[in-house]
């Protein structure tokens, strides 16, 4: 295969050929083969194919299948009704509506009466944005409470109120099972640019998730690139060219703080595994425990902080020290800013997923979309880490601004180095390459405007 007049980053315009799945030449003029597929770039920027550093592939695709219930589909009450009554009349009588992104400035902190009086006549579940807590509707109650209590549903005065927190295990095992693709899902992520995604869900296990990821990366339904986290059975997997082992997940919520001995000898026990430790940290209270654990416990190259989503610099310097990466999530200042500028404490909001500041101080510093939980689009997440600007127009910490170029290079570093040095488009790399339309000059100033033309996986198209 050979690319005609692409423009690589640097400006320069080059002829690029592709075979076995590698970069095979590149020069300034190529000879045209007769035997081989011909792609004029006319000029569009090529890239490497982008990589996710923090998504739920089989969450991503439940949400794709659900009905959007929050912001900014869906914004008071009477949209929500809308949503739902026309979610519920596209499934079969009986069959169980799954809502997404619900958040409370719709409708108010709801329960089961709430759900009821706007979807009486069917199992619902709604999902509030955080992905921590579910929303049932005494339909689904019916189906799921048990006659003695013994579930996590929470009560009052003894009566279910519909909502359940941290306990989607729980609730998976109680559930109507039907198979998941993954592969809208895929389809979506390729129409973005992106080769490669690294799944951080805590709960992905050998026996499981990494044989059902391999399986659907087999039969072409999964077409990225996988670097899968999880417990600690993934110990044993062991990395293929499309699969590879990730670091432990540890997904800390402050108001339930693992045995902080058990944490440490976990963290050990994946570093002496060849393992990082990963930790979901949303708060100052997740990132403090964390960083004490790994104190006690000792780092090594690959260990993560999640999200870091409350930064102050006492703790950016802990983290600088440590030598951790983290890996955040740009595009919730302009998808949630809003909301986090009349919720979160004022002390708190000039270090809300902080970015330059992380750049500054020598940390690596990558981009996941935390897909569902964020757009998948790796491109309104750049243009979020250039303007720093919420959907209302309103800043927030504004001077962890990136430029263009930083910003795109939160999303081209390697699966198992994110925040390193961009991946190279040079002879002999692995072929995993982005076209776009336009030319770096006519992109850069809204990196969000950009136009995949086609992508290619280990020199095979995964979408045109």
């Amino acid at each position: 295969m050979l690319i005609r007049e692409a423009e690589l980053l640097d400006g320069r315009i080059v002829d690029l050929r592709i075979a076995e799945g590698h970069i095979a030449e590149l020069a300034p003029s190529l000879p045209h083969r007769a035997d081989e597929p011909l792609i004029e770039a006319q000029g569009g920027l090529l890239l490497p194919g982008l990589h996710d550093h923090h998504l739920h592939l089989y969450s991503l695709a439940a949400a794709l299948d659900s009905v959007p219930c929050g912001p900014p589909q869906v914004r008071d009450r009477e949209q929500l009704r809308a949503q739902l009554q026309a979610g519920a009349r596209a499934l079969a009588p009986g069959e169980w509506l799954r809502g997404t992104g619900y958040h409370e400035s719709v409708a108010g902190e709801l329960d089961r009466a709430a759900l009821d009086a706007l979807l009486p006549d069917r199992p619902l579940r709604i999902q509030q944005r955080s992905g921590r807590l579910w929303l049932l509707n005494s339909a689904a109650l019916a189906q799921l409470e048990a006659a003695n209590g013994d579930d996590p549903l929470e009560r009052v005065d003894g009566r279910a109120t519909g909502r359940l927190y941290d306990a989607d295990d729980w609730l998976r095992t109680r559930l109507p099972r039907r198979p998941r693709s993954l592969a809208r899902a895929s389809r979506l992520l390729a129409s973005q640019g992106v080769t490669g995604v690294t799944d951080t869900t805590p709960h992905n296990d050998l026996a499981a998730a990494a044989d059902g990821f391999a399986a659907a990366q087999a039969s072409g339904e999964l077409r990225q690139r996988l670097m899968l986290m999880g417990d600690a059975s993934l110990d044993a997997l062991v990395d293929t060219p499309q699969l590879l082992r990730g670091a432990h997940k540890f997904h800390l919520h402050d108001h339930e703080l693992p045995d902080f001995d058990a944490l440490c000898a976990d963290i050990r026990r994946a570093h002496a595994a060849g393992r990082g430790a990963a930790f979901h940290c949303v708060s100052r209270t997740d990132l403090v425990y964390a960083l004490q654990a790994l104190c006690e416990a000792g780092v090594r190259a690959g260990d993560r902080i999640e999200h870091a989503s409350v930064l102050p610099p006492e703790l950016l310097e802990q983290v600088r020290a440590l030598r951790l990466t983290v890996v955040t999530q740009p595009h919730f200042i302009a998808e949630r800013g809003d909301e986090y500028l009349s919720e979160v404490a004022a002390e708190d909001q000039p270090w809300l997923y902080r970015l330059r500041s992380l750049l500054d101080a020598g940390i690596p510093l990558a981009g996941g979309s935390d897909a569902p939980f964020g757009a998948p689009d790796p491109w309104a997440a750049m243009q979020a880490a250039v303007t720093r600007r919420t959907r209302g127009g309103q800043f927030v910490a504004a001077e962890e601004a990136l430029s263009p170029e930083q910003a795109l290079a939160l999303f081209t570093g390697a699966a198992a180095q994110p925040g390193g040095a961009p991946r190279m488009i040079e002879r002999g790399a692995v072929a995993d390459l982005c076209l776009l339309e336009q030319a770096w000059r006519a992109l850069r100033p809204d990196l969000a405007a950009a136009r995949v033309r086609w992508v290619v996986r280990d020199g095979e198209p995964i979408y045109s």
